[in-house]
């Protein structure tokens, strides 16, 4: 038998009633009632109550021991008496009569507490992550994680797919975040740089003959942190495929995303075909292309209104003819709400830094009347529109406003979630998946005013390639989609360009002539040019399915060891100074001017 232990902390049952067992694990916690202690042992797997006698030579030991100390007992099991039984522990209908302890290992003051939940400051929980981890919700969360990544191998096998792992250090490559860099010993003044993601490899397997890949891929980008994005470094699923469409990259994906998410939560995925929502109409109706379609608000565009007589809001009349754009948000049946419901989300909307949301409710007595701070500027042909262009009722009120498209868009993304969070009216036990298609492929630098790709530079335009207008270039679109789910975007991906003419082409109405084509992309270009499958993919965040699946708000929470928000590692002390040996060895001098 094993000198540690008989069972884990988990299986022991009534069956096992009288049997002589040994347990190892830590203390999680005491109870002293005078002649009797009690002791919950944890490990991996669970909790076990334990009872000493105070007769017993080891109590005193025990009494005197501090939390988190690890330890191995042996004893009798014993099932507990009728009503106090812990029926939220697996072993909860009995207990340990201990007869003898071993210390393993005792443990210092502890600078937070393993037992409870409560909320302590990131930097002592990422400095002590040991200890963090050791917490039932952060343990359960990394157990999830390492299950989901698990089962999405499976899956992606059952597929089809074969797993296939790309380089580490490679060259530096403009995925759109800053590289982090590692230098060559053996080639001075030269580095590597580690993957933002696999992009360029991944393609490069599709040209060399393989028909599906997949990695559980580590991608590097020194960029800010975000709730949704850890600094530093993360996972993705890495997908790609040869001889496919987008519809094809789609049904995998959603098999994918359906399977993995109904394994591992109860909540109900709305629609197991994703909505398919084009560019244009998501940033539209929802202000954002990361939609959470959960939330019922829709927002439309009533501009055209402000051309009526009867409408005297002079503000936004004035606005509207210097190119304004004028958006709302309709709540249904909320003529009820007290007045203080409108105006807090007007000064919330001011504290976003916008100019605040006019508001007003449809009302009708002998005509139709809009009830509010600005209905009164409004009149019943006016009404009449807007409730047909908003679906709108007698009852229900509108939030307004006005100003450059990208600036009404934004504010009304978020006001759109924080009424709809204020209205109670987003399902917290759905799942909401969607498609954003359609992206256009260029757009307007608003600073320089040049036209400059988009979204993805290496993507496939839509149409028929040999009838390509190239002379409009920001009506063309592009064979790029994002996945998003619950208002979190999990992925963007896209129908690749096989095609090196095509790329020179594209690169140029970007303002990149053959030279610098060449230059930045000499790799990709020479492998295309042997020969290259018409071939997309897509690669979703490990980490924000696992935070979805675990109902988490921050990726720092299903993350082993994370960094906090400035990139540092409190725990290992990272990023350090190296000594000047180093740096000589890889030709490498420092010049930091201090403040």
């Amino acid at each position: 038998m094993n000198k540690y232990r008989s069972h884990n902390c988990s299986e022991l049952t009534e069956n096992d009633s009288g049997k002589i067992v040994s347990l190892s694990g830590w203390l999680h916690r005491k109870r002293d009632h005078g002649n009797l202690l009690f002791i919950d042992l944890r490990d991996h797997f669970g909790l076990t109550q334990c009872v000493i006698e105070n007769k017993n030579k080891f109590f005193p030991i025990l009494e005197k021991l501090r939390p988190e100390s690890v330890l191995t007992v042996k004893g009798k099991v014993s099932k507990r008496e009728k009503g106090t039984e812990n029926l939220d522990l697996m072993t909860g209908k009995i207990e340990l009569i201990i007869d003898s302890v071993q210390i393993l290992s005792e443990s210092n003051e502890l600078p937070m507490p393993v037992f409870g939940e409560q909320n302590y400051p990131e930097d002592i929980r990422l400095k002590y992550r040991f200890l963090d981890l050791r917490r039932e919700e952060m343990h359960k969360n990394i157990i999830l994680r390492s299950k989901v990544i698990s089962f999405i191998r499976s899956e992606m096998l059952k597929l089809g797919f074969l797993e296939y792992q790309t380089p580490i250090l490679t060259s530096s490559s403009p995925e759109g975040a800053r590289d982090f860099l590692v230098p060559s010993r053996l080639n001075p003044g030269k580095f590597y740089a580690l993957p933002q993601a696999p992009q360029q490899f991944k393609q490069l397997v599709m040209v060399a003959g393989f028909d599906k890949y997949f990695q559980i891929a580590p991608c590097f980008r020194d960029e800010d942190a975000r709730a949704d994005r850890s600094p530093g470094e993360f996972y993705q699923l890495d997908i790609e495929m040869s001889f496919v469409e987008q519809e094809d990259v789609f049904k995998v994906i959603e098999s994918l995303m359906v399977n993995v998410f109904k394994q591992f939560s109860s909540k109900k995925i709305i629609e197991t075909t994703f909505p398919k929502i084009p560019f244009k109409e998501t940033m539209l109706k929802y202000g954002t292309d990361k939609p959470d379609l959960r939330n019922p608000l829709v927002i439309s565009d009533i501009t055209k209104v402000f051309n009526n007589e009867d409408v005297k809001f002079d503000i936004f009349k004035k606005m509207v003819k210097s190119g304004s754009k004028v958006r709302c948000i309709i709540t249904k049946n909320t003529k009820d709400k007290p007045r203080s419901f409108f105006d807090n989300i007007d000064k919330w909307a001011k504290d976003q830094g916008a100019s605040g949301l006019a508001y007003f409710t449809f009302e009708k007595s002998e005509k139709i009347s809009g009830k509010g701070p600005v209905g009164k500027f409004f009149g019943e042909k006016s009404l009449k529109e807007i409730m047909k262009i908003c679906n709108a009722e007698i009852g229900d009120s509108i939030f307004l406003c006005c100003g450059k498209e990208q600036e009404v868009e934004k504010i009304l993304s978020i006001a759109r979630n924080k009424i709809a969070n204020d209205l109670h009216l987003i399902n917290e036990n759905q799942f909401a998946f969607c498609w954003i298609i359609d992206y256009p492929m260029y757009e307007v630098d608003e600073k320089t005013k040049a036209i400059k790709f988009s979204h993805n530079p290496f993507s496939m335009p839509q149409g028929d390639i040999d009838k390509l207008d190239l002379s409009n270039p920001l009506k063309i679109k592009a064979y790029q989609y994002d996945i998003v789910c619950n208002g979190v975007e999990l992925s963007s991906g896209a129908i690749r360009n096989h095609l090196p003419d095509l790329m020179y082409k594209l690169f140029s109405i970007a303002g990149y002539n053959k030279k610098k084509v060449e230059e930045k992309f000499s790799g990709m270009l020479n492998a295309l040019s042997y020969g290259a499958p018409p071939h997309g993919g897509i690669a979703p965040g490990i980490d924000r399915i696992v935070m979805l699946l675990a109902d988490e708000k921050n990726i720092r929470e299903v993350t082993l060891f994370p960094m906090n928000q400035n990139a540092e590692d409190l725990m290992m002390k990272a990023p350090s100074e190296v000594d000047t040996e180093q740096l000589k060895e890889l030709s490498i001098k420092t010049d930091i001017k201090k403040n």
